[in-house]
């Protein structure tokens, strides 16, 4: 992507409401493609991206397959990609090969990751040798890696030259991209050393020399660096954009600011959403995908459930002896449950932006210690009060007492004991943590209290 979108006169509108939808979608139903193009090109390509979103699977396939239709490249790479992967069903491999020939490396790569291998091969072996070079080399590295990010199209230039030299380049050269925002200055071995913002260049007498202008290139970024690296490297150094290099120090590419929130945002989401065992889930997924994906995140609570269950059973007696100590074992389950998955949270997003280090990491088990024993000690004054209000039981406000400090306590620790455990057996934390958590709080919980509710019947 690039880090300018091109807005010029086009409207952007944030929302569109039921009438203009079915608008186009009447529109497709009399075959008027005139009116859709057109109306398309008067908007950003974000919103025309909306629109298409906002209409039924079956009016997008009308729209894509109408005669005079050919859908705008830059609203093509706007789409989510499930309405991305669910539209190239519909276009033909021409139609798919314009497309990627209008678009920049990066966005390029990203259409093609989601394209059936049969398909994927005969596009490549019609677009020009250049492009299906730099798109196979793409392809060819990791799908979380900076190399599928980056774009190949960037502006470098000889250290040696001067300020005039590379104006006149700029100007006379067609290959470059039509925006950026820094030139990068490279040694004889195409090393990048240096980087120079082109605002500085038009400032510059022409006589000056790039090297003399130039900001040393400390961060380099390697081709197979993790792409959530490259987000905390881009968010620490406060970057606009960054060059990525091959193992031979080489410059290939660069990555810029834009792509990087789109990562960002990306693995926010995922972690979001792996956090309620959800997956990678689309809003235009449908009903069988949406069920498979949550099945084995909802089967394995379930055998965690009977878990819990069996612990409740060992007490048996003690229920038996005290049926109101059934009532409120939910209430310890349930804080302990919450607590744990807020460290949960917390612990997971620091381990994502590198927050979290082993010099800082007894400090972090000692704070939520110490959280815990606060939280435990309030809401154990709390819950006491009530069940002494209801019960009017002393013993029985006490055993929830102390269950609930045992609990919160627990909670607070496995919360971010888990997760890192986790992370050091290479298991990403966002996937598995919040099971193991919610099991041990639970287990714990009702161990605790049914434990203490034995030790004083």
């Amino acid at each position: 992507m690039t880090i300018i979108k091109k807005i010029k006169d086009k409207k952007v509108n944030f929302e569109f409401n039921k009438e203009y939808i079915k608008v186009v979608t009447d529109k497709i139903a009399n075959n008027d493609a005139l009116f859709i193009t057109n109306s398309f090109k008067e908007m950003h390509p974000a919103d025309a991206a909306d629109i298409i979103e906002h209409l039924s699977q079956n009016d997008r396939e009308n729209l894509i397959k109408l005669n005079n239709f050919k859908i705008d490249p830059e609203v093509f790479v706007e789409l989510n990609e499930s309405v991305q992967s669910e539209i190239t069903q519909y276009l033909s491999s021409e139609a798919i090969v314009r497309i990627l020939k209008n678009l920049e490396s990066d966005d390029a790569i990203a259409i093609l990751e989601n394209i059936d291998e049969k398909d994927k091969n005969s596009i490549l072996s019609a677009l020009p040798p250049k492009d299906r070079f730099a798109l196979l080399e793409g392809l060819s590295y990791p799908e979380d890696s900076a190399a599928r990010i980056m774009q190949r199209e960037f502006t470098a230039i000889p250290s040696n030259w001067s300020v005039g030299q590379t104006i006149d380049y700029l100007r006379e050269n067609k290959d470059l991209p039509d925006q950026f925002l820094e030139i990068y200055i490279v040694d004889e071995n195409f090393k990048p050393i240096g980087t120079v913002p082109s605002s500085k260049v038009l400032r510059t007498p022409r006589e000056s020399k790039m090297s003399s202008i130039m900001e040393d290139s400390t961060i380099l970024v390697p081709v197979d660096m993790d792409r959530e690296e490259v987000g905390n490297l881009f968010e620490n150094y406060n970057l606009n954009s960054a060059c990525v290099i091959d193992k031979n120090n080489k410059l290939v590419g660069m990555i810029t600011s834009d792509d990087v929130l789109t990562v960002l945002k990306e693995e926010a989401e995922e972690d979001a959403l792996r956090l309620a065992g959800v997956g990678d889930e689309e809003i235009t997924d449908g009903v069988i995908t949406k069920t498979k994906r949550r099945f084995n995140w909802l089967l394995l609570n379930l055998f965690t459930a009977f878990l819990a269950t069996y612990c409740i059973s060992l007490f048996g007696a003690t229920i038996e002896q005290m049926v109101v100590l059934a009532f409120l074992m939910p209430i310890v389950a349930s804080m302990g449950g919450n607590a744990g998955m807020q460290t949960l949270a917390v612990t997971v997003r620091t381990l994502a932006t590198n927050d979290l280090t082993r010099n800082n990491f007894n400090q972090n088990i000692l704070k939520e210690f110490n959280i815990g024993i606060l939280n435990g000690i309030i809401f154990a004054i709390i819950s006491s009060l009530i069940v002494q209000l209801w019960f009017q039981d002393i013993q029985l406000s006490l055993i929830i007492s102390i269950s609930m400090i045992l609990t919160m306590v627990v909670a607070g620790l496995f919360g971010i004991l888990v997760p890192v455990t986790l992370k050091k057996m290479n298991i990403d934390p966002a996937i598995a943590s919040s099971v193991f958590v919610t099991t041990i709080t639970d287990v714990i919980g009702f161990v605790s209290f049914l434990g203490v509710g034995a030790y004083f019947l």
